[in-house]
């Protein structure tokens, strides 16, 4: 019988050291490309609220941003992993809709909570938002879009098996 990804004695964080130097690896780069990814949201939202309002410019700054976030993490966060083509861009397109939904209902619940928020206010609660969700996208990066082969091929097996 497989031995399921969930299963206890399944360690999600594997014990040999070139694995736990590679989660180290790319945790540390996925910081980077976030934080400069999320600058540029920030920048892109406060040139664009006045025009556009907070919600359009929201969602112009997401989609600006979240191809050539997901492409840097195809090429250097996550270099030498295979990844499928279909799952990159279903990837992508999740990711815009999961920051969109996301980042539309935090500017809604502002605006309910503070009577007309400023730029700035807004802004912060974006990036607090982004920082929240970024831990999400990390798992969904590494354990699913780039997940390892022998990891493909346990939850190949799981699921021929389960």
């Amino acid at each position: 019988m497989a031995t399921t990804r969930c299963a206890p004695a399944h360690r999600p964080f594997a014990t040999d050291p070139e694995r736990h130097h590679e989660l180290g690896t790319h945790a540390a780069w996925y910081v980077v490309a976030g934080i400069v990814t999320t600058g540029v949201q920030a920048v892109l939202f406060l040139l664009l609220r006045d025009r556009l309002g907070s919600q359009v410019a929201n969602l112009v700054a997401i989609a600006l941003t979240t191809v050539g976030n997901t492409e840097f993490h195809r090429r250097v966060t996550f270099a030498g992993r295979r990844s499928n083509a279909g799952k990159r861009h279903l990837q992508d397109l999740l990711t815009f809709a999961f920051y969109a939904g996301y980042g539309s209902a935090v500017l809604a619940i502002l605006d309910a909570v503070v009577d007309r928020p400023t730029s700035w206010e807004e802004t912060g609660t974006l990036l607090l938002s982004s920082l929240v969700g970024g831990f999400v996208r990390f798992a969904v990066l590494r354990w699913w879009v780039f997940a390892h082969g022998a990891d493909r091929e346990e939850q190949a097996e799981a699921a021929h098996t389960g």
